[in-house]
Order: structure tokens, then sequence, then C-alpha cells
């Protein structure tokens, strides 16, 4: 099927980003590390993560491991209503030629939920300590990154979900610390 017939201009210019990302999912090296750091914005890293920085925190970290732990959890009611709203299917279901890996995610595709649940962990952190920013960014871009090579995700699915775990984060930090 061509991109062209079923896409508006700026829908097809994404595809095109998509595609130009999950091309190189044959590569050995490239998808041992997307399908490792994938994991790292998933349910069980995310909540063990930051169960286990609430509970061995020293008292001042202990705050934004618990501002983590909220924004996680407040993060997926906004993606899960989302979700529901756009009910947007994953790219590997609409686009010919999609490499991706056994059993493929069946819900719904916007915004990526590993991506709102990295940044909504990690933001309280990079605006409590600024230096941590130079790593913990671009873990979270690598996870987005990962969602679209993995051919889960379009590009904007992953923009969605930084931004969404962006703002949880920040918000759940403010709560907390002014």
């Amino acid at each position: 099927m061509s991109l062209q017939k079923h896409f508006f201009p700026g829908k097809l210019f994404e595809c095109r980003l998509f595609q130009q990302v999950n091309r190189h999912f044959d590569k050995s090296v490239l998808n041992l590390f997307f399908r490792m750091v994938t994991h790292l914005g998933g349910a069980r890293f995310t909540i063990a993560a930051t169960l286990l920085l609430i509970m061995f925190s020293p008292r001042e970290a202990r705050l934004i491991a618990i501002a983590s732990a909220l924004a996680l959890s407040a993060s997926h009611i906004p993606v899960h209503f989302v979700k529901l709203l756009f009910s947007r299917k994953r790219p590997y279901l609409i686009i010919e030629k999609t490499k991706v890996p056994e059993n493929p995610l069946q819900d719904h595709s916007f915004p990526s939920g590993h991506t709102t649940a990295i940044f909504s962990v990690i933001i309280p952190y990079v605006l409590f300590i600024p230096h941590l920013s130079f790593i913990l960014i671009p873990l979270g871009l690598f996870v987005g990154i990962s969602r679209i090579y993995l051919g889960l995700h379009y590009p904007s699915d992953v923009i969605a979900g930084g931004i969404l775990g962006s703002l949880t984060g920040s918000l759940c930090f403010c709560l907390l610390w002014l």
C-alpha cells in the first residue's frame, strides 16, 4: 500500500521518519541496545525503581523519589484517556514492511506510555539535580526512540508522551518542593 494514498502531507512526513528509524531493526547492536533500553520505560522497571528509591534514599532525595512515583502514577491517567479518545492504530498495523518484535502490543498507539513513564520519573530528578540532565534526558530520549525503532509508535506518539511525562513530573516536583 502506498503511503501517499493513505496519509496527508504532515502524516506522510511522520511515516517516512518512522520508516527511517525502523529500517535499522535488523542491525544486531542497535537491536540489542533498543530492546534493552525500551524496558526502562516499562511498568516493571519504573515502578520498581521508584519504590526502591523511596525505600533506600536519604531523606531529601526521598522526596524527589516520591515526586517521581506520584508523577508516574498521575501520568498514566491522561495516557489512558488519550488512548481512548485517539484510537490510533500502531504503525506496524498500518505501514507495510514495518519490522516489529514478536508479540507486539495491541492497544492504541497515541501517546507512548513508555515515553510518558520515563519522563515522568526522571524530570523531578532533573529539576532537583540539574547536572543529572546530561544522563537522564538522553536516557528518556533513547526510550522514546526505542519505541519507534521497535515499530510500536509514531514519532508524534513519542513526542506527546515526552511532553505529558515532563509536565506531570514538573507538576509533582512543584507540588512537593515549592
